[in-house]
């Protein structure tokens, strides 16, 4: 068994982390503020050629593992979190099913643009009446002329905004009350399909989180994504691969949260010593360092069994649930450090807490993930 990181893992890491520090980090408080998406960011990481970091270098891609993926989406949250959640969502969700599912010249179409940052990667499954159930999808594609006919709504979508094109699901026949439910690609400049982004979000704000509306949208019905009816199969993969990212979104809050928290405390003095020597302290920021490094170890495991090309289905749901719970834990405890300072906005840690409220939520919720596990083990 080995925990090193290969050469090129470690070079990813240090080149990531550099330019958070540099480009990211600076720019995180007021954006939040301001809900200005950080396209400037997302810019200068096309040209570094890591918007298609794990996908083929055929379509414009890094041909990069999944380890690698999760450690730059844990370096840019660590950073910011809404840039971090945009990063994971455009790979995860955005391009991932169209690299695991989609036909060559989908690749070639759609794909491309993805890698090269030109479109950023975006997935239309939610729907107001269908969260966790994603099996309650109302948005219907009907058949017509050798086109899909698509009539729905969807919300909480990421990165649509910023999108070219995206997958969605609809259903696209029923049966004896039983719906044949398919992804379809559709550009999101086609008539009759509407973006609307005007959330008032708790935390993630400089995040592009929106609605879509689709009124008589019509697309070819080459822009079927896979086979008919193995949608719902997609989109399960499909989370598989998203709940590591958001993993290592809660890994990268969290740690973050901590270095605040440790720094804080070694500086503040109260009582003639600093907080640090205080054994209540010590403990608190003991228990910090434990859990987030567990969590980082599941993420990078669940990462490592999917670039191996086994099952990691289960532990990507633990993996993800444990990271996003330890993450609203940590950054909890480092508001707690902080002390009156913690709740001021300026002390950023009082963000990390709410942007980590979404990862218990996002991909699954923490009651999801625990009927997957269950499932995985045999209840």
């Amino acid at each position: 068994m080995n925990f090193d990181l290969t050469s090129e893992q470690e070079m990813i890491r240090k080149m990531i982390r550099e330019f958070a520090d540099a480009e990211v980090a600076p720019g995180a408080y007021e954006r939040d503020k301001t809900k200005e998406f950080p396209i400037e960011p997302f810019r200068k990481l096309a040209e570094m050629g890591i918007m298609g970091l794990p996908f083929p270098e055929e379509y414009g891609g890094g041909g990069a593992d999944t380890v690698s993926f999760a450690i730059v989406v844990e370096e840019l949250s660590r950073a910011c979190g809404s840039t971090g959640i945009t990063y994971s969502a455009h790979i995860s969700l955005g391009g991932a099913p169209i690299n695991l599912f989609g036909t060559e010249e989908q690749k070639r179409e759609f794909l491309t643009p993805i890698c090269t940052g030109e479109s950023f990667g975006a997935f239309g499954l939610t729907e107001p009446n269908a969260g966790s159930d994603a099996g309650g999808t109302q948005t219907t594609a009907v058949e017509k002329d050798g086109q899909f006919v698509i009539n729905g709504s969807k919300c909480f979508i990421t990165n649509a905004s910023y999108a070219k094109h995206l997958a969605l699901t609809a259903i696209t026949d029923q049966k004896d009350g039983k719906k044949e439910i398919s992804a379809i690609i559709v550009p999101t400049d086609a008539k009759g399909f509407k973006i609307i982004d005007n959330y008032e979000k708790m935390g993630l704000n400089a995040s592009n989180t929106t609605e879509l509306v689709l009124e008589d949208v019509y697309v070819p019905t080459e822009n079927l994504l896979g086979k008919k009816g193995e949608g719902f199969k997609q989109f399960l993969i499909t989370l598989d691969g998203g709940r590591i990212g958001i993993g290592a979104m809660a890994v990268g809050i969290a740690q973050a949260a901590y270095e605040k928290a440790l720094q804080y405390a070694q500086e503040r003095k109260q009582f003639g010593r600093s907080l640090s020597q205080f054994q209540a302290i010590q403990f608190k920021l003991a228990d910090m360092a434990l859990k987030i490094e567990l969590a980082r170890t599941m993420v990078y495991k669940a990462a490592w069994l999917k670039d191996q090309g086994r099952k990691f289905s289960k532990e990507a749901s633990m993996c993800k649930l444990y990271a996003s719970e330890i993450c609203m834990e940590v950054t909890s405890q480092a508001v707690q450090i902080h002390g009156g300072y913690g709740y001021m906005k300026d002390y950023h840690v009082e963000r990390f807490m709410r942007d980590a409220k979404l990862l218990e939520i996002g991909e699954g919720t923490s009651e999801v993930q625990r009927m997957v596990i269950s499932r995985e083990i045999g209840c």
